[in-house]
């Protein structure tokens, strides 16, 4: 999910710095690249995932 929502993000920044816009004092197509870099990031440590395994979640099964 986060990474569909990082690549609106890059796209939005792209068109951006394509137009040379800047959104109020500080948000640029650089903004929106670096923003987009966090959420990529954040989706590869595999934060925002929606597989939660229902057999003892994110430690598995302990075998006894």
């Amino acid at each position: 999910m986060l990474a569909i929502v990082a690549a609106i993000i890059f796209g939005l920044g792209f068109l951006l710095d394509l137009l040379n816009v800047s959104i109020g004092s500080g948000i640029s197509g650089t903004t929106f690249m670096l923003l987009g870099l966090t959420l990529l990031a954040l989706h590869q440590a595999g934060i925002g995932t929606a597989s939660v395994k229902s057999y003892g979640g994110w430690r598995g099964r302990t075998r006894r």
